[in-house]
């Protein structure tokens, strides 16, 4: 399996390597130059600019980084070898995952952060300043943080996960269905539907919404947080369980 995720975070890092070397080269010089006090503010202006055009490319990037990923799997030539090696699929399919998970994780984490920190010189702030500030009369703000940015890290496995799972279902059991396209699309939405039911469980926790057919429970507590990253992992882990099984079961490239 370490192997395999070396082929696939090669894979994806060919397809975003050169759009991150250079965002990562432009945002560590206008961080460094406006900690220093040695750019205009004009220069602030436009630093702060291109660090939000930066992680729209970055965006981008990934969601190409990740296709170039899942081609390995599910498209020939490179499928054949992929799915030939001596290893069960499910090592094969978290081999990918991880690689997915890990590229894009640690490029937008980086551009985000990079995009705070020029936000900061623009305002003439520092931004070790403020965290350390924080850090000590904010104790259970940054908690709330901490929940909240993990939880957004299970809605992105979560996410994956539905997208892998339509993707597989369609090149196996639907294969030789009519309209297997329209059929793995409304496959994801009914992920997406079951996903939104499944927190009704969090409705002690907080307010249940409607939104057509699906439901969102807006939490009235930091308390739910736990609980709602704990069912999202959950959720993502069945359908790895579930997309494992397909991947086993026949795979038509």
């Amino acid at each position: 399996m370490k192997a395999q995720f070396k082929y696939a975070f090669l894979a994806g890092l060919y397809f975003r390597g050169a759009a991150f070397a250079v965002i990562f080269v432009m945002d560590v010089v206008f961080i460094i130059l406006g900690s220093l006090g040695l750019l205009p503010f004009a220069a602030h202006v436009t630093a702060v600019s291109l660090g939000g055009v930066a992680i729209a490319v970055m965006l981008a990037a990934n969601i190409g980084g990740d296709v170039a990923i899942a081609r390995r799997m599910f498209s020939s030539p490179e499928a054949y070898l992929h799915m030939l090696t001596p290893v069960p699929r499910s090592k094969l399919l978290f081999a990918s995952i991880a690689a997915m998970a890990v590229l894009d994780i640690f490029t937008m984490a980086f551009v985000i952060f990079a995009e705070v920190c020029l936000s900061f010189n623009l305002a003439g702030k520092g931004i070790w300043q403020i965290v350390f500030s924080t850090l000590r009369t904010h104790e259970s703000y940054l908690i709330y943080v901490f929940w909240f940015i993990l939880l957004m890290i299970a809605v992105y496995l979560l996410v994956i996960m539905i997208i892998m799972f339509s993707v597989t279902a369609k090149k196996s059991i639907l294969f030789k269905v009519t309209a297997s396209g329209l059929l793995s699309f409304l496959l994801a939405c009914g992920c997406l539907y079951v996903a939104s039911l499944l927190q009704l469980v969090l409705a002690p926790f907080g307010f249940v919404q409607r939104y057509g057919i699906f439901i969102v429970i807006t939490l009235g507590s930091g308390a739910g947080l736990p609980v709602l990253l704990l069912l999202t992992l959950l959720e993502a882990a069945a359908l790895y369980v579930l997309t494992a099984k397909l991947l086993e079961r026949k795979v038509n490239l």
